[in-house]
Order: C-alpha cells, then sequence, then structure tokens
C-alpha cells in the first residue's frame, strides 16, 4: 500500500493541532507506513550520530516533526535494516516500505519526495551494476573503460534531465552527481585489484597512461557527504590504491602483494594524513584503516606500528579511545587466553554465558540481518560442516542490536534450528570485547574455553584443515 499527499496533509494537521507552541527555525516532516513491521518504531539518525526514536502506531504509521534540524543525509532504520534520506528546509516526506524486501518496496511520497526516489533509484542501479562488476573486471583495459564509461554517461544524461524538470538544491545536485561520479571512480580503482588479482598487482602499472585522470576530480573533504556510502566507499579503495603505487616503489619488499604489510598500511595512514584536510573525513578514515589492520594483523610489532601511527595522525579523542579499547581487546584474544564470558540470550530469553554453553571444541560464527546473503551462506556452510566435523559445536550469534521479535522472526522464516543461535545480551559491549569488525569473521575455541583462533574466516580453504586441529587439539 502506497501512501499519497492527502494523507501525509491530514496526518500534519492532526499533529498540528497537539503542538501550538511558535515554531522557531527549519523544520521538516517525516512519516510512512511499514509493511510487516520487525518491531514498533523506526530509528532515525543524523550526520552526528544523534539518533531518534519514531514509534509505530496501531496502523504500523509514524510521524514525527523535526524542528531546528540541519539539512542533510539522515538514516533511517527498521528491523536492521537501512536507508538514506535526503531532509532539506520545508520537506513533508512520507515513506513506504515492505521490509520482505526493504530497499527494493521503498516508495516516498510528499514534497520532497521526488529527490528521494530519484536517490533511491540510482542506488539500486549502482547496486545492480556492482553484481556484474565481477564480469567486467575480466575485460581488457580498454574496454572495461568503455563499458565504464558508456554507462556514467547514460546515468549522467538521465540527472540533467531529471534536473532539468525542476528546481533543485545545490546539494541535491552535488548529491545526485556524486552517486554516479564516486560509484565510477570506485569502480576504476577496484579494478586492478579484480584484473591481475591480488598476485599481479605489479603489473599495475601496465594501465593506460590516462587510466586514473579521473582523480584530478576528486574533493576528499565533501562533510556533507561524510556518511554517504557511494563517497566513503570510493575514498577507502582510493587510498588502497595510492598506497599500492608507493608500495611498489618500495625496492626492499617481493613483489608479490600482500595486504597485511606494515609498509603497505602505514602508508595508506601517511597518504589519508597528508592529502585530507577534513579532520571529520580524516578522522574517520584513520580509524577505519587502522581498525581493519588490527583485526587481521598477527604480527605484534605492525600493530603496535600501525596504533602509534594512528594516535600521531588523528586528532578525536573518541577515535583513540575506540582503538586503544580494540586494540587491548585483540590482545586479550590471543590464543591460549580464555575467552570472555560474555552473557547471551538464547531462543527462549533465557541469559547464559559462553561458559555454560562451551563443553567441547566450538567454532563461534557471526551474523547479521542487514547482510542477508551472508547470513544465508554462513549458514549453510555450517548445516555442511557440521556433517564432517560432529565433534565440534557450532553456535551462531546475531550481532544486531534491535529486539529479539524481529531475531526469532529470523530463525523462523529461514528454519534455522535455535537450540545453537543467540544474541549478545549487550551486543554494543560484546562486539567491542570480542574485537568484531566482521561477521565474516568466527572464534575457534577448546573445550575448555582456551582461543585457538580468534580470527578464522569459515569461507577460506584453510578453515577445514583448521577444524581437523580443533578436533584433536589437546587443553
Amino acid at each position: 500500500m502506497k501512501l499519497y499527499s492527502a494523507v501525509l496533509m491530514a496526518l500534519i494537521t492532526v499533529f498540528s493541532c497537539k503542538n501550538n507552541t511558535k515554531e522557531t527555525g527549519d523544520y521538516a516532516y517525516i512519516g510512512g507506513e511499514i509493511i510487516n513491521p520487525s518491531n514498533d518504531y523506526v530509528l532515525l539518525y543524523n550526520t552526528k550520530d544523534e539518533v531518534d526514536t519514531l514509534y509505530l502506531d496501531q496502523n504500523n504509521r509514524f510521524l514525527r516533526k523535526i524542528s531546528n534540524f540541519a539539512s542533510g543525509l539522515y538514516a533511517f532504520a527498521h528491523g536492521g535494516e537501512y536507508q538514506w534520506i535526503l531532509l532539506e528546509p520545508k520537506d513533508s516526506i512520507l515513506l513506504s516500505l515492505n521490509t520482505i524486501d526493504f530497499d527494493e518496496s521503498l516508495v516516498f511520497t510528499g514534497k520532497g519526495a521526488r529527490k528521494n526516489n530519484y536517490l533511491i533509484r540510482t542506488f539500486l542501479e549502482n547496486e545492480a551494476d556492482n553484481q556484474n562488476f565481477r564480469q567486467l573486471c575480466q575485460m581488457e583495459p580498454e574496454q572495461f573503460e568503455q563499458v565504464l564509461d558508456s554507462i556514467r554517461e547514460s546515468k549522467l544524461d538521465k540527472l540533467n534531465e531529471f534536473l532539468s524538470q525542476k528546481q533543485y538544491s545545490d546539494f541535491f545536485r552535488t548529491l545526485a552527481k556524486t552517486s554516479i561520479n564516486y560509484n565510477y571512480y570506485a569502480n576504476k580503482e577496484i579494478y586492478p585489484f579484480g584484473y591481475y588479482g591480488y598476485g599481479n598487482l605489479i603489473h599495475y602499472k601496465d594501465l593506460p597512461d590516462d587510466f586514473y585522470d579521473f582523480r584530478k576530480n576528486v574533493d576528499y573533504n565533501l562533510e556533507g557527504l561524510s556518511a554517504f556510502y557511494t563517497y566513503n566507499n570510493f575514498l577507502f579503495y582510493h587510498f588502497n590504491n595510492l598506497a599500492l603505487q608507493k608500495f611498489y616503489k618500495t625496492k626492499t619488499h617481493h613483489d608479490v602483494f600482500n595486504s597485511k604489510s606494515a609498509i603497505y598500511n602505514l602508508e595508506k595512514l601517511n597518504l589519508i594524513d597528508s592529502l585530507v584536510s577534513s579532520e571529520m573525513i580524516k578522522n574517520n578514515l584513520l580509524k577505519m584503516t587502522t581498525r581493519d589492520f588490527i583485526s587481521k594483523s598477527e604480527d605484534s610489532l605492525a600493530t603496535q606500528q600501525m596504533l602509534t601511527s594512528f594516535l600521531q595522525k588523528s586528532s578525536s579523542e573518541k577515535d583513540k579511545e575506540i582503538i586503544n579499547n580494540f586494540f587491548f581487546s585483540i590482545k586479550r584474544l590471543k590464543s591460549g587466553n580464555t575467552l570472555p564470558n560474555i552473557r547471551l540470550v538464547d531462543y527462549n530469553d533465557k541469559e547464559i554465558g559462553f561458559d555454560s554453553i562451551i563443553t567441547k571444541p566450538t567454532v563461534i560464527y557471526f551474523w547479521s540481518s542487514t547482510l542477508p546473503l551472508m547470513m544465508r551462506n554462513s549458514h549453510y556452510k555450517v548445516s555442511q560442516l557440521e556433517i564432517k566435523f560432529p565433534n565440534i559445536d557450532f553456535i551462531g550469534i546475531n550481532i544486531n542490536n534491535d529486539d529479539k521479535a524481529h531475531w526469532k522472526n529470523i530463525l523462523n522464516q529461514h528454519k534455522f534450528p535455535v537450540t545453537k543461535e543467540f544474541q549478545f545480551k549487550d551486543p554494543n559491549e560484546a562486539l567491542e570485547t570480542l574485537a568484531i569488525n566482521s561477521v565474516n569473521k568466527s572464534i575457534l575455541v577448546g573445550k575448555d574455553s582456551k582461543i585457538i583462533n580468534a580470527n578464522a574466516l569459515i569461507f577460506t580453504s584453510e578453515f577445514e584443515e583448521q577444524l581437523k586441529q580443533l578436533v584433536h587439539f589437546k587443553e
């Protein structure tokens, strides 16, 4: 069911009758209807990560007037999934979505809806294009550029036609062009990793001389888009690639590229520090790059070098505290240490700890409803491994910070066996304590909860060999 402007105006009229205070500053209305809701609220985040809880009424609708607000991108989340909405002064926007098909069902109506419907269409088009990216990476560089340029030009032509039909703010125009251009830029940055493969990246120098000419148009300091996925995605791949070029100018290492190299990752931090002037964007890139390295590195000296470099470059005391805590969490998870006794909640709402459910060699793996394909694949992989390794327990933990009804609905919908499924009692604390940077990570422990490997990867070729060693591990 779609919500129309008449419904919006009726809701606003009712809302206004309850609020007779004098209005000051800019404002916007946001409301909507959630079909098949997972819980009774929608979360709305601004760019400062401040959150507002919007509760659904008996008809699964909500409405909120936002006063004295800053125009820009806001994230709204429901049932573990989220999407973006652009709110500008005097907007009155209603959204309608079905949780069964979150992004694809999302529709906006009301004043300000047209620009948001355009943005969600562009998002879905980029998603579809990116799914075919692996095939594009098999093309020779010249053909790859030709196809990618054609896709980009077609999208820009459609955007110009869209913009000619109505007056839009400069921010929306920038956002819409960024969504197209920076997705294109990101694909060009990723290409050498896909085309040559990690083992032959030294040949990236064979790319056409003008392959990276687009970089002269890159702006590292678009603070208004600091939370925008397309922009952030480009920045991470861009600095990966710049550091790769620096890596191969060093004559003290072998030709085979190593993404865990201290030389490579320290160079990334140096590049971010030197090229980005926005403190907000710089600090975020420094934090995420350091956290990603620390989560994967097995070299204690390299880890300490990265931490020291990060602490010297970041101007955010909050980020420094986060990374320091993450660093010490990683140290506590070294092989041979006892797994922290995190509190969990089972399907029957019973609180329980790791110490009471780990009675034999165990694989602890994680999943999120925001990554449905990964969720299904990991459970399928585990179901196969359980047959091969009957002497090992496999415990699945949902990391979402939402209500338990949604989690249980997913378990029931996919027919996952609930006896080995849990949620964290306090997700934020647990994610920090277990240094969970990605749901790709799993933890292998012995029967006495001694850590064997705190960063095992289920989908790697080495994983089954690690399980064989786990079975024969002597406490």
